[in-house]
């Protein structure tokens, strides 16, 4: 279960780094288009988790796959870019493009009211001075897509062992 855990969760997060690197290098990452596309790479690279469950059933378990041991398997994949995303974004924010939180606050105030803007700045106030409040934040949003999609591919690749008949 190990290897199946770091082959496809390192699938993921390779993913997920390069599809999130490489949108937010050509994207005005103000843009409401920017957040679909984040959340899009997020759901796309959760599309290791279903691959490993596969290979985890059909090429090492024998064909069987229960609802415990999918839900298990697929949450450890999941833990994997919940953890690289999270990180990948305190590093991008902190190290690559320190100006971030300054570009965007700027970007975002300007379509807000004065009470939202004071929620709002206080809000990246907090984000700014503390990394893992950004970490958690970044990484509960992969893992909240990442355990719906545990479920359901759980769910579609659930069998059962086959009944021997006893003559």
């Amino acid at each position: 279960m190990k290897k199946v855990v770091l082959r496809y969760g390192g699938f993921g997060i390779l993913f997920l780094i390069v599809f999130s690197a490489l949108s937010m290098a050509t994207l005005n990452e103000t843009s409401a288009y920017a957040e679909l596309v984040g959340y899009l790479g997020i759901f796309l690279s959760m599309i290791f988790v279903f691959l490993g469950l596969r290979y985890y059933r059909d090429r090492v378990n024998g064909g069987v796959l229960r609802f415990g041991q999918g839900l298990k398997l697929g949450l450890l994949i999941v833990l994997l870019p919940a953890i690289g995303f999270g990180l990948f974004d305190v590093l991008y924010t902190r190290v690559i493009n320190p100006s971030w939180f300054a570009h965007y606050s700027e970007q975002m105030q300007q379509k807000m009211t004065a009470a939202e803007k004071a929620q709002f700045v206080e809000q990246m106030n907090f984000m700014q001075q503390y990394p893992l409040a950004e970490f958690a934040l970044m990484a509960s949003s992969v893992l909240l897509i990442g355990v719906i999609v545990t479920i359901i591919s759980t769910l579609a690749l659930m069998r059962k062992p086959k009944q021997q008949l006893s003559v």
